[in-house]
């Protein structure tokens, strides 16, 4: 028997998400939204000391909230910036990577690039949260472009580049085309209604663009090769790639929208690093170029040591949260379990590498009407991404390749020369713009970051049964903070999530602890 689950399940597999959703809709299928955080009402315990180390996102709200509750905190970073990964690179910028000549970025005044997180999912309600409080402006991001391409080098001639509303238009039609006629004769021999039956036809028609024999022959969503114009131009439909030249291009993987990623999106206006600058006027008490060395915990408390100056120096607190990245956590002498130590020594991060080209025009733009979204490619750059602001402007900066896993791990050796030639060389087989418009580039490898030592964290199913789960719990008086404490290891509401969520604990274990010694005290 194949129930409606398994139907969805079957659409999935051959039109992806987007037509799930479709279908799930026809069904009168329906999310239930998160719920919203709210912070606790009680005010800390009078004196109560809290020491954050790293003042990247986790680490700065984690100290903002806490201060908000009466508790006093001190943040150490190792960096002499605030903000962690969350940087946006613009004129005068310097590279911050350990075993290459240091890059400074010439981009003109006007013209940036967020280097780690740039984008924010309409769901990520923490760091809408932040940005709303702080008043910090947001604007669309354009995640995906029906105008953008998809490219495989190795795929029929024809089929090589195409739009992804091309790819889209052609792949909803031929799939919806054998499911259509799968649904109208008894091929699957389930036990759908006739009412069942003829709403997902006529869904699969609409869906499809098909005709009244479920036939695709192409439909106008594809786009034009001659568009529609004044007098008799009523324009020619652009024709679909042949079915087998399409399944041999390898595209199917890039119609469905992951959650992550579903519209709208959006970005700070300006950049990223405006959030983050936004976050750390509000708190207190940052020591930037302070190293951490150690993380003793004597009884009932804790104490940092680090280096400031070439100075040893030190910190007491009640509690301490550490929001170091792990593979720099590695290196500093930490009072914790064997457990911790394991999970400490274990979670790897993910190689993570962009690069920013400047150009002398808009070319994406004025010759390609590309606004905004990324292009996909089976090259080694994975993907260009366009920016999502100054449109019409004179210039524009791209991002010519963002990278992570294995491939990141091998530009990340390459010299910012070598890494800008294969940008341009790779590119330039999308864009022939490449070649006569490019001014100017920044490359960052995140797992050469000094500080960072990757883009963020990979647990296997094992380790969120075990090192995850260790993570989560504090050890004595230190607590752990950041996105890899949370399922949205790598995005801002991660941390800003983890920051919640420790603040909580530390809160509630501070008000518990005051009621017991006061009542021990009568």
């Amino acid at each position: 028997m194949i129930t409606r689950r398994t139907f969805l399940e079957r659409i999935g597999q051959t039109s992806g998400g987007v037509a799930v959703h479709g279908a799930m809709r026809s069904l009168g299928l329906a999310v239930s939204p998160p719920a919203a955080w709210r912070p606790p009402a009680e005010r800390a315990p009078a004196g109560t000391k809290v020491v954050v180390l790293g003042a990247g996102l986790a680490g700065l709200a984690s100290a903002y909230e806490l201060q908000k509750l009466g508790y006093h905190c001190e943040v150490l970073d190792a960096r002499q910036r605030t903000g962690g990964r969350c940087v946006t690179v613009r004129r005068g910028f310097v590279s911050e990577e350990k075993g290459i000549a240091p890059q400074k970025a010439e981009f003109d005044p006007d013209l940036y690039f967020n280097a780690g997180p740039m984008r924010i999912p309409h769901h990520h309600t923490p760091t809408l949260d932040y940005c709303r409080e702080l008043g910090v402006p947001i604007e669309s991001f354009c995640a995906f472009n029906e105008a953008a391409y998809v490219h495989n080098a190795s795929a029929p001639e024809g089929a090589m580049r195409l739009r992804v509303r091309e790819l889209r238009a052609d792949w909803r039609g031929y799939t919806s085309e054998m499911l259509a006629k799968a649904v109208t004769t008894d091929a699957l021999d389930r036990p759908l209604t006739k009412d069942d039956r003829d709403r997902i036809v006529e869904w699969l028609r609409q869906e499809g663009g098909l005709s009244a024999e479920v036939k695709y022959a192409g439909t106008a969503r594809r786009g034009y090769s001659s568009a529609p114009g004044a007098g008799t131009s009523s324009g020619v439909m652009g024709s679909p790639v042949a079915f087998d030249d399409l399944l041999k291009t390898g595209f199917a993987r890039y119609l469905s929208t992951e959650f992550a990623m579903q519209s709208p999106m959006f970005q700070i206006v300006g950049g990223t690093d405006q959030l983050q600058k936004a976050l750390a006027a509000k708190v207190q008490h940052v020591t930037l170029g302070a190293e951490v060395t150690a993380i003793e915990q004597p009884a009932g408390g804790v104490r940092v040591k680090y280096m400031s100056g070439g100075v040893a120096r030190e910190v007491t607190a009640d509690y301490a949260i550490s929001t170091i990245a792990l593979p720099v956590l590695r290196g500093v002498q930490v009072d914790a379990s064997d457990g911790v130590k394991e999970a400490i020594a274990n979670v790897n991060y993910a190689s993570a590498a962009k690069i920013g080209l400047q150009f002398s025009r808009r070319f994406w733009e004025q010759d390609d009407q590309i606004f905004g979204g990324t292009t996909r490619t089976s090259l080694d750059i994975t993907q260009i991404v366009y920016p999502s602001y100054g449109y019409l402007a004179k210039k524009g900066l791209v991002i010519g390749y963002y990278i992570n896993g294995q491939g990141a791990t091998k530009v990340g050796e390459l010299s910012p020369a070598e890494r800008l030639k294969k940008a341009l060389d790779e590119g330039g087989q999308i864009h022939q713009q490449y070649a006569s418009c490019f001014e100017n580039a920044f490359s960052i490898a995140w797992q050469k970051v000094a500080y960072s030592q990757g883009g963020w964290a990979q647990f296997n199913e094992a380790q969120r049964k075990k090192e995850y789960l260790t993570l989560l719990r504090p050890d004595r008086q230190l607590y752990f903070a950041g996105d890899y404490t949370t399922y949205i290891s790598g995005w801002m509401a991660g941390a800003f999530q983890s920051a919640r969520s420790v603040v909580s604990a530390i809160h509630e274990r501070a008000q518990r602890e005051r009621t017991t010694t006061a009542a021990a005290a009568r």
